[in-house]
C-alpha cells in the first residue's frame, strides 16, 4: 500500500512537473477563427502544442490592424499576418520579422460573372470594385498591363469590403480582392459560377498569403521553433485526415459549421505550407522589388531584416 501511494505520488509529481514546463505563448490571429487557420486548429486538436510543451493561447484580433503591432509591442508572442503587410512594416522599421508560413500561395484573385470576359484584357471600359487602396490597385494595374490593357481604360469602384454583394448587385463587372477559397466558393452557394483569375498567372509575383511574425528580439526563443514544429504536425494530421479533422473542428466551433465553411475547409487544404519554417527568399525579394517598382515602399529592405527561416 505504502508502495502504491509512493508510486502515485511520484508519477502525480512528475505530471505537475510536465505542466509546470509548459511555456506560455499567445498567438494572435488575423481575423475571427476560420478554415485558413485547420493547421493551427488541428494541432490544438491533436495535441501537438502540449507535445512540444507549450500552452499556446490563440486570440482573435478586436481589429485586424492590431495583430502585428501587439508583437511588435511585444504584448503577444506570435501574430498571423499578410506577406504584402510585412514589406511596408519593414518599411516603416517595425521590429517585426517572419518566422512561419501558414499559407504559401496567393489567396488573392480578379473575379466576374460576366461570362464575355475571358482574361484581364476584356476588362476594358469595364467597373472593378476593390476595398484596399494602393496594393490592389497596384496588383489589378499589373494584370491588366500583362493582357495588354491600359490600366486608365477600367474605372475602378470602392466597394467598402462588400465585394461578392457588389458583385452580386451588378454595381460591379468585376471585383479585385476576392479569395480564391471563400469568395469564389460563397458566388457558387449563391448559384453563380464565377470566372476567376488568379493574380500570379498575370505578372503579379507569388507571395504567401499569410505568415507568422515575431518580435525580432524574441526570434531566437526556443519555443518560437517549437511552436513550427506542431504546426508542422498540425498539417500533417490535417492533409491525412481533412473530414475527421473538419467535424472536429465543427464540433468545437458549432457557429462556425456552415456549408461554406466545410467547402472553404476542403479548398483550402492544398494551399497550406507543408513546411511552415521554409523561406523563399528570392520570392520575398521580388515582392519586395514589386512594392517598391509601384511606389508603395520607400526603399528596398533586405530579407534577412524582416524574414528567417527557423530549424
Amino acid at each position: 500500500m505504502i508502495k502504491q501511494t509512493f508510486c502515485g505520488l511520484m508519477l502525480s509529481a512528475a505530471l505537475a512537473g510536465n505542466a509546470a514546463a509548459a511555456e506560455k505563448l499567445t498567438l494572435v490571429l488575423d481575423w475571427y477563427i476560420n478554415p485558413d487557420h485547420a493547421p493551427i486548429m488541428v494541432a490544438k486538436q491533436i495535441g501537438a502544442f502540449k507535445a512540444e510543451g507549450l500552452e499556446v493561447k490563440i486570440v482573435p484580433p478586436s481589429d485586424p490592424a492590431l495583430p502585428p503591432r501587439l508583437v511588435a509591442a511585444k504584448q503577444a508572442d506570435l501574430a498571423i499576418t499578410y506577406q504584402p503587410q510585412l514589406h511596408f512594416f519593414a518599411d516603416q522599421g517595425l521590429p517585426l520579422v517572419r518566422v512561419g508560413t501558414l499559407i504559401n500561395s496567393p489567396l488573392n484573385t480578379l473575379m466576374t460573372l460576366d461570362k464575355s470576359i475571358t482574361s484581364p484584357a476584356d476588362l476594358k471600359g469595364k467597373k472593378i470594385g476593390y476595398s484596399v487602396s494602393g496594393i490592389e490597385q497596384a496588383t489589378l494595374a499589373t494584370m491588366a498591363k500583362h493582357a495588354h490593357l491600359d490600366p486608365n481604360d477600367m474605372k475602378l469602384i470602392n466597394v467598402n469590403f462588400q465585394l461578392t454583394s457588389a458583385l452580386l448587385a451588378g454595381q460591379v463587372d468585376a471585383v479585385i480582392g476576392g479569395y480564391r477559397n471563400i469568395e469564389a466558393l460563397e458566388l457558387k452557394l449563391q448559384g453563380k459560377n464565377p470566372v476567376v483569375f488568379n493574380v500570379e498567372d498575370y505578372g503579379v509575383p507569388a507571395y504567401d498569403e499569410l505568415i507568422i511574425v515575431a518580435n525580432r528580439d524574441a526570434v531566437a526563443e526556443p519555443k518560437i521553433r517549437k511552436f513550427l514544429a506542431a504546426l508542422k504536425k498540425g498539417n500533417d494530421y490535417l492533409q491525412a485526415h481533412p473530414q475527421e479533422t473538419w467535424l472536429a473542428f465543427a464540433k468545437t466551433h458549432p457557429e462556425l459549421n456552415t456549408e461554406l465553411n466545410k467547402q472553404a475547409w476542403q479548398a483550402s487544404l492544398p494551399l497550406f505550407a507543408t513546411d511552415p519554417a521554409r523561406l523563399d527568399t528570392v520570392r520575398y525579394q521580388a515582392y519586395e522589388q514589386f512594392l517598391f517598382d509601384n511606389k508603395l515602399i520607400k526603399k528596398i529592405t533586405p530579407v534577412e531584416q524582416y524574414a528567417v527561416e527557423l530549424h
